[in-house]
């Protein structure tokens, strides 16, 4: 089957969507399908042009994938309007790309989102090539700036940027997105459950094992032996409500066996690095290398997973697929009744959104109890094993292409359909 994917981050970004789009369309490629993807060149989670690559027009090859890179605007301090920029440059540069592929009539063109900016494009690709059309939604992009304050929630505005984003989203043969919770929110903009798909982000097969050898990493930080680590691994952005493990980690400094380790890059760096200043139980790395992760994850007792307050359901964290893998609880911040909130409470602690107190309290409580910590980290891995493993979350995606290239729209009971209910984690 001929693919095209079409969206603004993909590999090598280390992190996020970039990394799940690289690891799918290889994974697609191993499985006897030709790939192309219409993407921009790394930039992400930096937000600059990562070393060794050019802002313009390039193609290249990378396992098995045919690359077509695409330049764009990239703000030095993205903002709310910046972002829309930064996001409608890579869009318009990348149309006379797509017309290119006309030529290649792909079967498939799936538009990762965000950018939702890059729909139009990929939708009319797909028509005019007579391909079925396959949005996946890995962010509510749209939601989240008004929840977040990115762009200001007039009524006028609100309404007609939700009226866009519902007419792009029924334009698609197929939307897919990585939570249930995400599913019911697409079902709401009016998507119908026939063409809705459950796609999650997934962990890689031996991630789900028991790491082999020792973590160098406390050794390397200065820990000891026998202190309980807490540890928070990803892109150092604005949903995360990282602003809080400072304060947490203040909070526990009478608790001296308990440390927190801070790894990775992003615009929210420089704050945390300040806020950090002074403790002596926080440590702080940049992003390691792929090859390090497991070892990375496993020298945590703990994970951290702070959210700020409305995100929950709008962005279903990628690295909760990696911290379940590892067999350590998680700590996270979530409002009630989130999809988020329903995963964690079967393996780790749930604590309100920005509250500071709760966080260091379920930390201490944890790390006083090793053989809850054990039995939380079993039941993490165990959901891991069943439903996020890269080769059959990934052998879903192949069935759900055959079904929709081999078969008429209405009528087709896919593998990944949402036949469950909102209140059930998969």
């Amino acid at each position: 089957m001929r693919i095209l994917i079409h969206g603004i981050n993909f590999h090598p970004e280390p992190t996020g969507i970039g990394k799940y789009s690289g690891d799918m369309a290889a994974g697609l490629v191993a499985m006897g399908h030709q790939v192309r993807v219409v993407a921009a060149p790394p930039y992400y989670p930096d937000w600059r042009i990562s070393d060794g690559w050019a802002n313009r027009y390039a193609r290249h090859a990378w396992s098995g994938v045919d690359v077509w890179r695409v330049p764009l605007w990239v703000p030095a301090a993205p903002s709310g309007l910046k972002r829309i920029v930064h996001l409608l440059s890579f869009s318009i540069a990348a149309l006379p790309v797509l017309a290119m592929q006309l030529f290649w009539r792909p079967q498939v063109v799936m538009v990762v989102a965000p950018a939702l900016t890059s729909a139009p494009g990929g939708w009319l690709t797909a028509r005019l090539s007579g391909a079925r059309a396959w949005l996946h939604v890995q962010d509510f992009e749209v939601d989240a700036a008004f929840e977040l304050g990115l762009i200001n929630d007039t009524g006028l505005v609100r309404k007609v940027v939700t009226g866009i984003e519902r007419w792009l989203l029924k334009r698609f043969d197929r939307v897919s997105t990585i939570s249930w919770r995400m599913l019911d929110r697409t079902k709401a903009k009016g998507v119908g459950q026939e063409r809705l798909v459950f796609l999650p982000n997934w962990v890689g097969d031996q991630a789900v094992d028991d790491f082999v050898g020792q973590s160098r990493y406390r050794e390397e930080l200065g820990i000891p032996a026998d202190a309980v680590v807490a540890l928070f691994s990803g892109t150092l952005g604005g949903k995360q409500g990282l602003d809080l493990l400072p304060e947490a980690a203040r909070l526990i400094t009478d608790h001296p066996q308990l440390v927190v380790v801070i790894c990775g890059d992003g615009v929210m760096k420089p704050q945390l690095e300040a806020a950090c200043e002074g403790l002596a139980n926080v440590r702080m790395l940049p992003l390691q290398p792929a090859e390090r992760l497991a070892e990375l994850l496993h020298m945590a007792d703990i994970h951290l997973l702070p959210q700020n307050p409305g995100a929950a359901d709008l962005v279903m964290p990628s690295k909760l697929s990696g911290m379940l893998g590892s067999g350590r609880p998680v700590v996270t911040t979530a409002e009630a009744g989130t999809e988020l909130a329903h995963v964690v409470m079967e393996c780790g602690r749930v604590v309100p959104p920005g509250d500071a107190k709760s966080l260091a309290q379920a930390l201490v409580d944890l790390a006083e109890q090793p053989r809850l910590r054990a039995e939380l980290g079993a039941k993490a891995n165990e959901y891991a094993r069943k439903h996020l493993v890269r080769s059959v979350v990934l052998g879903r995606l192949n069935m759900c292409l055959q079904a929709c290239t081999d078969h008429t729209i209405a009528g087709v009971e896919l593998p990944l359909e949402t036949t469950q209910t909102s209140g059930r984690s998969g």
